[in-house]
């Protein structure tokens, strides 16, 4: 190993032989052992030479932090500002330091050197002092830099390092690759100054790279990300004096070059001939040179020619990895990094872009492991920290995201870019107040920054805050009006309000703009379909499925176009039908809808599934005729109180948008149950008066209701697009002849009548029951509700994970066992582990003592068969990755569960028509109707514990809780309590009576006994066909 002595004199060596790069080399050795101000000063010296300036002012600023009154870091520092065309911050920097030193013990010399330097700047004769891309006046101050770096080089008292040279490409560290190709703000060159990496040159400070993926908007997620990618300004782009740090992963191109930014850029190395005379490193600066202006191909010539000569020059690889990477050739980009990290394993910058190449990949473990390297050579390094929490974001890795990214905008507070997707990070992990502070720390820092907008637009939409996501979504599109991801955002917005007409407006305007992007083709079609436009919706459907694609998300939606666009002409067939004839349940085949749920690929289903009439033929046979919504009197009436009784089933939790179509759904559904109902309860009504007058009892009536819980629906097991259902089971559809079949309407008739509403009122969503689905109902096709996922907390679900994790305890202790992956039993009774999970406080904890994958079954209570117990929901705990897990209620619907529920069910409804046929019908006296309203609630328990659809059971259940106590003349006049989520509430309890207590403390109060509810028209008669009941749906008054 050779000493710091030898290290020095070759030092000295090299820089009277002007070789800076391999002088740099030497420097980053002795820098990386001792950090002496003296020796970054030096390495900013020679970064100066080939004028890579954005490297001089970080070796700059570093050296400031060490010593504030290393008067020659000021005076190379505001040089390189000058060069970069920023001179009123390159006299800042002068001022600051001039100051300083005036207060304070400093060099003389260097003093009146920084006095000169603001005389002549502030004169105006700075014209004057140009030569070659630097000022005049650095002549001064190189003779003083010489001076120092050569006696700092013969010093023979300094350090000791190893041999290992330290190349690092002459890129500057935040250029990232974007492979969206996407636009950049004019002048960012000239903008930005620091966040380089030792050893990167001043390239294209636009480079990026992108490895962003669409919010999932599921629980989403999710979504987030992928915002705003189209923009004309970069949304990461940083205007004068921003110091950027930027590592937003996109790749930008030649094309949106900024001529400012060129103009400020002054290699004179460009100028020069090309002759084997000149330095290797005037040829490498002129590569560097040419990758600036965007000639990716004439620069990896002249890299070639370099390599060609030395083979082993990992500037030059690292340089040409770049140009390659601008192209899109990243493995080609990935190989010369790797060259360059064998032939100089201490080049960090090799490491770092090599990561970056990798994230753009999606090579998301490798890319970290690239990155933490690097910071090994440049530990607490803003933009390689920067650069690694955006890819740990991206892995989903959000606690090292928010590790990453707080310590950078520690480092670097202008950093704005590292502030939003720290906002995005923190809102992952549930810190929703410390998220917004962050979005809006960056916002504050560039009001234009318009992913932090978008960014902004998406927590407040996942916070059910739509106010605010309009707000930020406007701004966004006044400062750029042509900004399409605004548009799809906006009209995802609006979608999942309801506003599906406003939707459309929204989307088309993206769509003109950016005419291949998916996402809005998808959600117009969904939105066309969901209003009854079936033409528009199918040519969408089919654009999106025609569309070449570059990701597995985008796939998923092509798969689900297919299977819309199949709902659709389905829909479009029964348009002129009577709306009871709408019966996916019935009519869909099983394997259909089983791929549908499941979003798998179509491929299976085209092979062995009747496909729909095309739309041809329900126009030729006049099935799609465009039906108006006439306001009569009646219809007004129906919907003004639809729009009032539905909107009661909002839940006032984050992540729950209030939808004013799914409001008015629930509020025809929750009238037509009760007018359903009531008649139901005439007739059994009648036929008690008859039975109490001819002296008998009711057992017979009880019996012949009792033995419905025994008749299993069919499961649909044939059929090609048609339905098999016999006609005992006609009426699980719905389709029933009241005066004959109202006398033995089963529980699962009045579920199926909003179950069918919910259908037509979001075609997206594939609202089916389950054990209507295909064989896979036999293994237990079920609901999956992540309250964790991975490290993100959903936050719909994650207000209920400490009461999911106490229950989980509860009935681990209870049981001594959990269920293994395959369902085989863990015994928890020995070792001190049921102690152990009585103490846990988390999931690791919890998983920590069972050791493994692992679900256990809550129970319920049955009230119709005493002492038996129903299994109720299956809580189960998944690792994912390293620090992640995947905690969440699961619900199989098995054949015997499914029988289990559905007696229960029977019984439910039994006691319910008990507790108000009788002596207690059409009573208006509160007191007396408790014991309908107790049966409300208990039959609404089980259903939510029953989860029988493959969707919507939340929505179902309390529209028919609703339809019920209209029934028995009772309205909810209040609001559902803030936090509260009923599904969960009965989820989370053993017991219906435990259930029913929390409810009632809240919903009894706000009962209002009224039988003004009878005046309604008829809402079978009134809205009787599909397509009338869909205009109704789509038709506000503004």
């Amino acid at each position: 190993m050779a000493s710091a002595p030898s290290h020095r004199t070759e030092l000295a060596k090299l820089c009277s032989s002007k070789d800076w790069s391999k002088a740099i080399r030497i420097l980053d050795s002795l820098v990386s052992q001792s950090a002496a101000v003296q020796d970054i000063c030096n390495r900013a010296f020679c970064y100066s030479q080939l004028e890579l300036h954005k490297h001089v002012i970080k070796d700059c600023d570093r050296a400031i932090q060490l010593n504030s009154l290393h008067l020659q870091a000021y005076i190379l520092k505001g040089h390189a500002l000058f060069a970069l065309g920023r001179k009123a911050d390159a006299l800042m920097v002068w001022e600051q330091g001039f100051e300083l030193a005036q207060h304070q013990s400093a060099d003389l010399k260097q003093l009146l050197e920084l006095e000169e330097l603001l005389v002549k700047e502030k004169q105006g004769n700075n014209a004057s002092y140009e030569t070659s891309g630097l000022p005049m006046v650095q002549a001064k101050s190189d003779s003083s830099c010489n001076k120092n770096l050569t006696e700092t080089c013969e010093s023979q008292a300094k350090l000791c390092g190893n041999t290992s040279d330290k190349s690092e490409i002459f890129l500057k560290s935040t250029d990232k690759f974007d492979a969206k190709n996407e636009l950049n703000s004019e002048g960012r060159e000239s903008n930005k100054c620091d966040g380089q990496v030792n050893g990167s040159p001043d390239v294209i400070d636009n480079l990026r790279y992108n490895s962003e993926s669409c919010n999932d908007s599921s629980d989403n997620s999710e979504s987030c990300d992928k915002v705003f990618t189209n923009s004309g300004e970069s949304s990461d782009s940083n205007d004068a004096p921003e110091i950027l740090k930027k590592p937003s992963f996109k790749f930008t191109f030649p094309s949106e070059k900024s001529s400012e930014a060129r103009k400020n850029k002054k290699f004179s190395v460009a100028r020069i001939s090309k002759t084997k005379s000149i330095s290797v490193d005037f040829r490498l600066s002129r590569g560097i040179a040419e990758v600036n202006e965007g000639k990716y191909a004439h620069a990896i010539s002249i890299f070639d020619q370099i390599l060609k000569e030395d083979s082993a020059y990992p500037e030059a690889l690292i340089g040409r990895g770049t140009a390659f990477a601008f192209k899109r050739e990243l493995h080609f980009a990935i190989d010369d990094f790797t060259k360059a990290i064998q032939f100089n394993p201490s080049a960090g910058e090799a490491w770092k872009r090599r990561g970056q190449a990798r994230a753009a990949l999606g090579e998301f473990v490798e890319a970290i492991e690239d990155l933490t390297k690097a910071l090994e050579f440049e530990s607490n390094t803003a933009d390689i920290l920067h650069e690694r929490g955006i890819v740990n974001f991206k892995f989903k890795e959000f606690n090292s995201a928010v590790e990453d990214l707080s310590a950078c905008v520690q480092l670097d507070r202008d950093n704005k870019s590292a502030y939003t997707y720290l906002g995005l990070a923190l809102s992952s992990i549930g810190e929703y107040k410390k998220a917004e502070e962050a979005h809006l720390k960056s916002l504050q820092l560039d009001r234009s920054f318009l992913e932090a907008w978008g960014h902004l637009a998406q927590f407040y939409q996942d916070l059910s805050n739509p106010t605010k996501a309009f707000e930020c979504l406007t701004e966004v599109l006044q400062i750029d009006g042509r900004f399409a991801r605004a548009y799809h955002l906006r009209g995802l917005l609006f979608h999942a309000m309801g506003e599906h007409r406003k939707a459309i407006k929204d989307l088309t305007m993206g769509l003109n703009i950016d005419g291949a992007n998916i996402e809005s083709l998808y959600l117009r079609a969904a939105c066309y379909h969901a209003v009854g436009q079936y033409k528009e919706a199918v040519k969408d459907y089919d654009a999106a499925l025609d569309l070449e694609l570059d990701s597995m998300d985008k796939f998923v939606l092509q798969c689900l176009a297919f299977y819309q666009k199949e709902i659709a002409l389905y829909t479009a067939s029964k348009f002129n039908s009577e709306f009871c004839w709408f019966d996916i349940d019935g009519d869909i085949d099983p394997l259909f809808k089983e791929y549908w749920c499941k979003r798998l690929h179509p491929k299976n289903v085209c092979e062995k599934v009747y496909r729909q009439p095309p739309l041809r033929e329900s126009l030729r046979k006049g099935k799609l005729r465009k039906q108006e919504l006439t306001l009569t009197k009646q219809k007004s009436s129906l919907i003004h109180a639809a729009d009032s009784i539905g909107k009661k089933i909002q839940y006032d939790c984050p992540g729950f948008l209030p939808n004013r179509r799914q409001h008015r759904m629930a509020g025809f559904a929750a009238i037509e149950v009760a007018q359903k109902v009531s008649k139901i309860w005439r007739i059994l009504q009648a036929e008690w008066k008859s039975s109490t007058k001819t002296n008998s009892n009711s057992k017979h009536g009880k019996r012949a209701r009792r033995r419905e819980r025994f008749n299993m629906p069919s499961q649909n097991r044939g059929g090609a697009g048609c339905s098999t259902s016999s006609a005992l089971e006609t009426s699980s559809s719905g389709i029933i002849d009241d005066k004959l079949s109202s006398r033995h309407m089963s529980w699962k008739d009045i579920y199926s009548i909003a179950a069918r509403w919910r259908q037509i009122s979001e075609p997206c969503d594939p609202v089916v029951w389950v054990n209507k689905l295909s064989e896979e109902f036999n293994s237990g096709f079920g609901s999956h509700t992540p309250m964790i996922l991975g490290q993100a907390k959903v936050v719909r679900y994650f207000p209920n994970y400490e009461r999911t994790l106490e229950i989980a305890k509860t009935v681990m202790k209870e049981r001594s066992y959990v269920h293994g992956k395959t369902d085989q039993i863990i015994h928890l009774s020995k070792d001190g582990k049921l102690e152990e999970i009585m103490h846990a406080k988390s999931c690791s904890d919890l998983y920590n003592v069972v050791g493994e994958d692992f679900w256990s079954a809550s129970w319920c209570n049955s009230t119709a068969f005493e002492g038996k117990q129903l299994e109720g929901t299956r809580i189960t705990l998944v690792k994912m990755g390293q620090h992640g897990f995947d905690f969440a209620i699961r619900t199989p619907c098995t054949p015997a569960r499914w029988e289990d529920y559905d007696a229960e069910m029977a019984m439910a409804w039994e006691a319910l028509c008990n507790a108000y046929c009788g002596e207690n019908y059409g009573s208006t006296d509160f007191d007396v109707l408790e014991n309908v309203r107790d049966a409300i609630l208990k039959m609404t328990y089980y259903w939510y514990n029953f989860m029988p659809l493959s969707r919507g059971t939340a929505a179902v259940g309390f529209v028919v809780m609703l339809g019920l106590l209209l029934a028995a003349n009772m309205e909810f006049t209040g609001s559902i309590p803030q936090g509260f989520q009923a599904d969960w509430e009965a989820i989370l309890n053993l017991d219906p009576n435990s259930f029913v207590d929390s409810v009632k403390s809240w919903l009894y109060p706000s009962l209002k006994v009224t039988t003004s509810w009878k005046d309604y028209h008829d809402v079978a008669s009134t809205f009787a066909t599909t397509g009338s009941v869909v205009t109704a749906l789509s038709t506000y008054d503004e």
